[in-house]
């Protein structure tokens, strides 16, 4: 099997059995790519990972852009992404065409009452995977959750915060040089 139709597969897998979006997808992309075939290597794709999510766009999508981007450039990228979005694309075909018929089935509202916690649960392991490799610790722990209280309590904008972080970050880079080098 050649590499384009491999990588298209592995992400209609994915993408069909990845319920939550793109943050759920990411531990089986992780798995996929990362651990199972070492296509790339962690580092990169914490890197392709925090790429991802400054930029505008669908989040699973554009992983599978960035991936198969670099892997294989503008074909490798194509292959990725369309494994991604055909699952997406026809569930929510079928849905929208059945939906209206089933939506008051009790059997139905309790299906997607019993998905909800594996959603949670599929979208907090990477987060707490990217922690570790982003080295959050005892001393940094505070950052990410006075920004996550600013953002839900006072409904700051993420990109202000994001904007604070990048500048504190750099001064913060400048001071422990500055120390560093005395």
């Amino acid at each position: 099997m050649n590499f384009y139709l491999k990588s298209f597969a592995i992400f209609l897998k994915i993408g069909l059995f990845t319920i939550g979006g793109g943050y759920a997808m990411v531990p089986l992309i992780q798995d996929e790519i990362v651990e199972k075939r070492k296509w790339i290597d962690k580092e990169d794709f914490i890197d392709l990972l925090a790429l991802t999510q400054s930029v505008p766009g669908i989040f699973a999508v554009n992983i599978a852009i960035f991936i198969g981007y670099k892997l294989r450039k503008f074909k490798g990228a194509l292959a990725m992404a369309l494994g991604t979005i055909l699952p997406s694309f026809f569930i929510i075909l079928a849905i929208a065409l059945f939906f209206q018929q089933f939506k008051n089935y009790e059997v139905v509202e309790n299906i997607f009452k019993g998905i909800r916690p594996a959603v949670v649960a599929l979208i907090a392991a990477p987060t707490f995977s990217m922690a570790t490799s982003a080295k959050i610790n005892r001393y940094t722990i505070w950052i990410p959750i006075v920004s996550a209280l600013l953002i839900w309590l006072l409904g700051i904008s993420p990109v202000y915060i994001i904007i604070i972080a990048g500048v504190g970050g750099f001064f913060y880079g400048k001071y422990k040089h500055k120390h560093a080098s005395k």
